[in-house]
């Protein structure tokens, strides 16, 4: 949600549908990487979110606070 509140700002009318879109798009991209990148045994997609996830959502609470 804090991806596309940058993208398409707070309208929830556009807000829901595109959060929608781009967490499909994150969740089949994350799924696809892990299973290329640790084959044979794939990664779990929780650990492949929280990779990409954490640091993004820390860097988008240290830019609102103007920590950098």
């Amino acid at each position: 949600p804090h991806a596309a509140r940058l993208l398409v700002g707070p309208n929830h009318s556009r807000l829901v549908p595109t959060t929608a879109v781009i967490g499909a798009i994150f969740m089949v991209w994350v799924d696809a990487v892990s299973r290329v990148a640790f084959a044979p045994t794939p990664l779990p997609v929780g650990v492949g979110t929280a990779l990409v996830g954490v640091p993004a959502f820390i860097a988008i609470m240290a830019r609102r606070r103007g920590i950098r």
